[in-house]
């Protein structure tokens, strides 16, 4: 019986490694561009910071068996955070960072078994603007990536948004005991369990309108201020829009304001944005983010009213979407050197070299072949473009 890799874990093959270092080199270079700079959080760090004050439930954490409580990360940002304010805390703001690297999930199937989610991920923390700004030098970098990779609008990407203080909005008027279920039902957009409520008639009906609001930011904000009056957060988000609407249009991307989506991790206190697109039809979210200034604080000095915001994108996402965003993959050729019994490993290791000098991939047939044949054979078998043939 083969031995199989663990639950939610893959082995990757050749192709696939090289379109993964493909598409972090590509974004790489776009946050380099952007005047950020990379770090290297730990993949391994302690249960209180990768829990994130609470942000994270303690069972989608893979513990390790250790003397003290560690784990893998789920994510990035939290070991970030935790650095930008103990190691990076004297560095002046903005910090501008980027990462790249594997983050590992638990959870648990339909059966009860037990399974890791091994995920490559690249992304940017932006730390030290508490203003709109970063909301929109995050969305516009994110926009950008999205052009660097070359995803256009056959995978109809669109961008959610919603923001954890118009959530509270809506929930304002709601009697503190019945908010954790309602917060369930809202995100769930649970029509029956909320029109069945024992909520009063007027707040149930506002709920309703609410829950039906998602589309076009515009439209979105004016039946908002409609149902709660003008404020500065609606005036924000006017700002934030007016900015990325027109980007987004030129890369072909469709932006949804949802009032009340919130995230699956509990991390962002500010906005929070997800990026879709469609692969068959199928949607795959392939980026995530928003603003953690909870996060920040929790690991700095609370006088310093610390801010940060970010996002991730997933690798393994975008490397499944249409071989279409891929182009340039292998578009360098291989070159097979062989040689017959005529001639000797060291004659072929010697044309090797003056290929390599060249910055051409070659390898040679480490035995010598009976005929040029064999070796035009061992071309298609191994999937070759070029034969060198020593005779």
């Amino acid at each position: 019986m083969a031995i199989q890799p663990p639950l939610g874990t893959k082995d990757l093959n050749p192709k696939e490694v090289q379109i993964n270092k493909l598409l972090t080199s590509k974004l790489a270079d776009l946050y380099k561009q952007w005047g950020y700079e990379e770090v290297s959080p730990p993949n391994i760090d302690t249960l209180q910071t990768l829990m994130a004050d609470g942000g994270i439930a303690e069972k989608e954490i893979v513990k390790l068996i250790a003397d003290q409580p560690l784990g893998l990360r789920p994510e990035m940002t939290a070991s970030i955070a935790r650095a930008a304010t103990t190691r990076m805390a004297k560095r002046h703001r903005p910090l501008r960072l980027w990462a790249s690297g594997t983050v590992y999930k638990s959870k648990v199937d339909s059966n009860g078994k037990f399974n890791v989610e091994e995920k490559l991920q690249s992304g940017v923390e932006l730390i030290g603007i508490p203003s709109i700004t970063a909301e929109v030098e995050l969305l516009y970098l994110l926009l950008e990536c999205l052009n660097k990779l070359g995803i256009n609008q056959k995978g109809q990407p669109e961008l959610l948004i919603g923001h954890k203080s118009l959530f509270n909005l809506i929930m304002r008027d709601i009697p503190i005991g019945y908010r954790a279920s309602l917060q369930k039902d809202l995100t769930n957009f649970d029509l029956i369990k909320i029109k069945n409520s024992k909520l009063d008639n007027d707040i149930k009906a506002t709920i309703l309108r609410a829950l039906r609001l998602r589309g076009n930011p515009n439209e979105v904000i004016s039946e908002l201020e409609l149902l709660y009056g003008e404020n500065n957060l609606l005036n924000q988000l006017k700002r934030l829009f007016a900015v990325i609407e027109p980007i987004a249009n030129k890369h072909g991307v469709n932006i949804q304001l949802d009032p009340t989506y919130l995230s699956d991790f509990d991390l962002y206190t500010g906005i929070i944005f997800q990026l879709i697109c469609k692969n068959e039809y199928i949607p795959m979210v392939i980026a995530r983010g928003g603003r953690y200034d909870k996060l920040i604080s929790i690991f700095g000095d609370l006088e310093t009213n610390e801010s940060g915001a970010g996002f991730s994108i997933s690798i393994d996402s975008i490397r499944e979407l249409d071989n279409i965003y891929h182009r340039g993959i292998d578009s360098q050729k291989r070159i097979l050197i062989a040689y017959s019994k005529e001639k000797t490993y060291e004659d072929a290791i010697s044309k090797q070299s003056n290929y390599h000098s060249q910055g051409l991939i070659a390898m040679v047939e480490l035995e010598a072949l009976d005929s040029k044949a064999e070796a035009i054979e061992l071309i298609r078998k191994r999937g070759f473009d070029e034969l060198e043939w020593l005779e």
